[in-house]
């Protein structure tokens, strides 16, 4: 007995069932990359390191960015006499530098010159920490001077 629907528009055609199946394989296909996405573990950790390495990143130029904005206002407030006297103290350990700089290069051993220029560079490269820390000091040297006469 073939069953024939009351209306034959409620009924599927063929190119109706061919389309749900290939939504349903669609959908089923990215059901499992979820479930795969899910347990790959090592990618996920590199996905997560990489976000908080760009967190970090924009952190770190906010700081840089306040660090900078502090020794420009310790730098207002210092007296000319401190800041002459840091600029020539500041020539004076430059030259002291590059005299043990070329000590060094002459008796260092190879591998100790290398890692001592890995650490330059990092200190180059967060010079704006090194500034404000320098210019603390500075200060921190001014108003122990002051309490001291006063």
């Amino acid at each position: 007995m073939t069953h024939t629907p009351a209306d034959p528009q409620s009924a599927p055609i063929p190119e109706q069932l061919r389309e749900q199946v290939e939504q349903t394989r669609h959908e089923l296909g990215q059901t499992v990359q979820a479930l795969a996405d899910k347990t790959d573990v090592k990618t996920r950790a590199q996905q997560k390191a990489a976000e908080l390495k760009e967190q970090a990143a924009v952190k770190a130029e906010e700081l840089k960015t306040q660090a900078s904005k502090a020794t420009s206002q310790v730098q207002d407030k210092l007296p000319d006499s401190v800041k002459d006297k840091a600029a020539q103290t500041a020539g004076q350990v430059r030259a002291t530098a590059a005299r043990a700089g070329r000590v060094w290069q002459e008796k260092a051993p190879a591998p100790l010159r290398q890692k001592a220029a890995q650490s330059a560079q990092l200190a180059r490269d967060n010079r704006t920490v090194l500034l404000v820390a320098a210019a603390a000091g500075v200060t921190v040297l001014w108003l122990a001077g002051r309490r001291k006469k006063g």
